[in-house]
């Protein structure tokens, strides 16, 4: 399996600055998207240290185990990059008055073959389009997940809800960071779409999937994701990064008899 990535962020209709970073590596297969929170600048800083030293450690530790590393390794190697970077992030904020409080989501992808790694925290999001049916692949870490969980609020009250960017997890505001991780199967032909919220707060599923399966290239899927979140208010800021499984194409080779036929 081969993986093509693309990625667009914009700051969207009524915020002053973006806060959301994104990056990936496409020859390791990795892709990182954060949405920092703090003041001032400090969202921002949160989020694109993150994306940094994970894409960076990741990568490096990747392209060293030359397609190599079994699924549990990189779900480790996950772990430990991601525990770097929330150290990394807490003792800034800890240095910096002016970066107090900061900190920030993440979603992180490993495609290692016919394998997705999957590690999130707080309320970023990775989905799945298979055959024109999309799925969330992650949970959100959020106070209305929490309230739909326990069946105090229905998807439709939670969609409306005043409460709906409060995150339970969130990464560099603690000493440690509560990180979920999954394992998933990949398909030729999946489409991977990891999201901030002001993606998926603005834009139903239906419109994504619908704006998913175009047969658009990858970039122009990515920048009609963004246009749409923006014609429906564009509340806050917009990322969103694509990847697109496909399978490696097998040589054709003749058979002796073709060959020694000149066929």
């Amino acid at each position: 399996m081969i993986y093509k990535f693309c990625s667009e962020t914009n700051t969207g209709l009524t915020r002053a600055n973006n806060e959301d970073s994104v990056a990936f590596d496409e020859s390791a297969g990795v892709a990182v998207l954060a949405d920092g929170m703090g003041g001032y600048n400090a969202g921002e800083v949160a989020s694109g240290m993150t994306t940094a030293l994970i894409k960076t450690e990741l990568g490096h530790w990747l392209t060293e185990t030359q397609g190599r590393a079994k699924p549990r390794d990189i779900l480790r190697a996950i772990e430990i990059c991601v525990d770097n970077a929330n150290k990394a992030v807490f003792n800034a904020a800890q240095a910096n008055a002016q970066y107090a409080g900061m900190g920030t989501t993440l979603v992180v992808g490993v495609f290692q073959g016919c394998h997705l790694l999957l590690g999130h925290i707080g309320d970023s999001r990775c989905y799945r389009l298979r055959r024109g049916e999309l799925v969330q692949m992650t949970r959100d870490h959020s106070l209305l997940q929490e309230q739909i969980d326990a069946g105090l609020l229905t998807p439709q009250q939670a969609a409306t809800s005043v409460n709906r960017n409060l995150v339970t997890r969130a990464l560099g505001v603690e000493e440690a960071a509560l990180l979920e991780l999954t394992e998933c199967e990949v398909a030729e032909g999946d489409l991977y779409l990891m999201c901030s919220d002001g993606l998926s707060d603005m834009v139903s599923d239906v419109r994504i999937a619908e704006l998913l399966a175009q047969k658009t290239p990858l970039p122009q899927r990515a920048q009609d994701l963004i246009r749409a979140a923006n014609e429906q208010g564009g509340r806050d800021n917009i990322t969103v990064l694509l990847a697109q499984a496909e399978a490696v194409p097998v040589p054709q080779t003749r058979g002796l008899v073709s060959r020694l036929l000149g066929k």
